[in-house]
């Protein structure tokens, strides 16, 4: 018997339905940076499975470094790529800036998921005054490039700052710019505004914690404090450390530019180092295995933060590797989920088929914040009392690839550009 028009309207409403919640699914997981500041590292591909066996659909890069993005290409995971200070006063020329795209970018679409661009890293609170001089240029120019060549519409545009930009962020509604800081800030937020783009922050409750022990208790930082601590301005509270402070940088955009913005601000970069030196005392191995797993647990969830409580929490944990030739204390050495062969730095609830990898490929990237096997379950899920799970970019893939041929076959073989 024939479908009836109704019956064919709402299993075609079911269909998007099912497909929206598919595509949240894959948007709530974490993303990681992926940075190459060491000699020991493994070859790009051996990152792949070591992201799939943690649930990972999205990774940063600090450069556009050909070898990855050929490693990542058909995998499905969506990449933000890096343009390191050092090209961001080239290409604040616009010539420049399109022999950038066409040779780094361009060759790579489809095939490469790339997302977006990041111009320089924490560039206003550098002190290279050429640099943030051309930083906004320089973003407008990349734009125009990506334009040009039909790919502004997948490809935003943007760049991560400090939390430094901040002079004021206790309480999280006095949350303000910097005085220096306010003009060219308001550049970049319109900007954004403009392309769509989100505003990128790292922030690290490890910081705030290590300069104010007293003030900062580990339990915030750790999201492990359950009265939290309220916002006199607002009434709101404050279970953790991180929404305390991605909310200071809203109510800064807000005192900028106005209220009702609609700008999203996203965290480019957070973590915590599993070891330090003796002044360094909160970065331990459980210190960093509770931040993260909390960490994945919170994003897990879908939810915003208290001042933007519908605007789901992205967020790149720091990072994939420990990275030995990062300049520093003993902590910036100490940020990775693995080490270089591929084993866990600590447990984070996955299997791991394997602890071998490719051999080191030398590696000399540019990351300046700042394989495995894929066996066993998904992500950090069996470390998760809430049973809060994330969603493998390949398993929703897959969940899709079979609600299409489920609808090919209810619509008697006429095939719908899914």
């Amino acid at each position: 018997m024939a479908a009836s028009p109704a019956f064919f309207f709402f299993f075609v409403l079911f269909f998007f339905f099912l497909l929206g919640l598919l595509e949240e699914a894959a948007g709530s997981s974490l993303g990681v940076n992926y940075g190459l500041l060491g000699d020991n590292l493994p070859q790009p591909a051996a990152a792949v499975p070591l992201l799939r066996s943690i649930g990972a659909s999205r990774v940063k890069i600090y450069d556009a470094d050909p070898a990855i993005l050929q490693a990542f290409a058909g995998t499905g995971f969506e990449l933000v790529v890096g343009l390191a200070d050092e090209c961001v006063v080239r290409v604040s020329d616009p010539s420049q800036a399109r022999a950038w795209v066409r040779t780094n970018i361009a060759p790579f679409v489809p095939r490469t998921k790339i997302s977006a661009i990041t111009v320089g890293n924490e560039v206003l609170t550098g002190n290279k005054s050429d640099v943030i001089r051309c930083l906004v240029p320089a973003m407008e120019a990349v734009h125009a490039a990506l334009t040009e060549a039909g790919l502004d519409g997948q490809i935003r545009v943007t760049t991560p700052h400090s939390l430094a930009v901040l002079g004021a962020s206790f309480p999280p509604s006095s949350g303000a710019f910097r005085k220096d800081l306010v003009q060219p800030m308001c550049q970049v937020i319109a900007f954004l505004r403009r392309t769509g783009a989100p505003l990128l922050v790292n922030a690290y409750p490890y910081f705030a914690y290590e300069d104010e022990p007293r003030e900062v208790t580990l339990e915030y930082a750790l999201f492990e404090k359950d009265d939290g601590v309220v916002d006199a301005g607002t009434g709101m509270t404050y279970k953790n450390m991180l929404h305390a402070q991605v909310d200071a940088v809203y109510a800064a955009v807000d005192r900028a530019v106005g209220r009702g913005n609609g700008l999203e601000v996203q965290v480019s970069e957070t973590g915590w180092p599993s070891k330090g030196d003796p002044t360094e005392p909160g970065a331990t191995v459980e210190n960093a295995r509770k931040y993260n797993v909390n960490l994945a647990r919170l994003v897990g969830k879908n939810r915003g933060t208290p001042l933007r409580p519908d605007v789901a929490l992205h967020v790149y944990v720091f990072a994939l590797f420990n990275e030995n030739l990062k300049p520093g204390p003993t902590s910036e050495r100490n940020y990775g989920l693995f080490k270089p062969d591929g084993s866990p730095v600590y447990d984070l609830g996955i299997k791991s088929s394997s602890s071998n990898v490719t051999p080191p490929s030398g590696g000399n990237g540019t990351s300046s914040s700042g394989g495995g096997g894929s066996g066993g379950p998904t992500g950090w899920s069996n470390n998760n009392p809430e049973g809060i799970y994330q969603f493998s970019s390949s398993a929703v893939a897959a969940a899709v690839g079979g609600a299409r041929w489920l609808l090919l076959l209810i619509c008697g073989g006429v095939a719908f550009p899914l």
